[in-house]
């Protein structure tokens, strides 16, 4: 039991599908995994472990923000030895022609955060997906049909900007969208020599302003989950 997640040692799976909000962990280990179990509500942070195709997986809650994420990553990996971990979560489209429930596969994140200049004492670092991960997720969106998009992302400490406009810089280097948390998973992965991914589905759109709901985004982007689930 680490500190933040109250799970036994052999209650969490290699594998760990990694969504930011707690409900949506539970959403999901309830709709599409077998004889799921609950085993962390510390904080509210629910984790569930089940089988899907007779795989063990484990669904844990992380929180917003890349200091949330990190703290239950790091424990994932350091305390419960998980190898795979992929964030399923939700973005804001920089681009015209991204819409609503759109897909992407991050391949890369850049960030406007601090963390990595604390790590690396102010030398730019590039966090980047596992190439095999980030291969099967493209493969298995294939495979399944579902649309997509492979391409940059941006991991932001602010959801509400100052500057409205500072979205455009990004954009115009090919930014796909904005999250907060993938640039920290990347990082992470890289460390710990684990494979690392974030599944993404379109929110809502910094360009258009149009938005789904708290509760679309809590019970149907069941897109990513599929392709997540089969790499898992």
């Amino acid at each position: 039991m680490s500190i933040h997640i109250g799970a036994k040692a052999d209650q969490i799976a290699s594998t760990v599908l990694l969504p930011g909000d707690p409900l949506r962990a539970k959403y999901i280990a309830e709709t599409f995994l077998e004889d799921p179990f609950c085993y962390n509500e510390v904080r509210g942070m629910y984790g569930y472990t089940g089988k899907y195709n007779g795989k063990k997986v484990s669904v844990q809650g992380s929180g917003m923000g890349m200091p949330s994420l990190s703290i239950y990553v790091n424990e994932l990996i350091s305390e419960f030895n998980v190898n795979k971990i992929i964030r399923v979560g939700s973005c804001g489209s920089l681009q015209p022609d991204l819409d609503l429930r759109d897909i992407i596969l991050g391949i890369s994140a850049s960030s406007n955060a601090n963390l990595n200049n604390l790590r690396f004492d102010d030398i730019n670092y590039a966090p980047t997906a596992s190439f095999q991960l980030l291969m099967h997720a493209w493969q298995a969106a294939e495979d399944l049909g579902i649309p997509y998009r492979v391409g940059p992302i941006l991991s932001s400490d602010l959801f509400y900007q100052d500057d409205m406009n500072r979205w455009k810089k990004w954009a115009q280097y090919g930014i796909l969208a904005v999250e907060m948390e993938a640039a920290e998973l990347y990082t992470l992965g890289a460390k710990f020599g684990i494979d690392t991914l974030a599944i993404l589905t379109v929110s809502d759109s910094i360009v258009t302003g149009h938005q789904t709901s708290s509760e679309d985004r809590e019970k149907t982007f069941s897109d990513m989950i599929h392709i997540a689930l089969k790499i898992a």
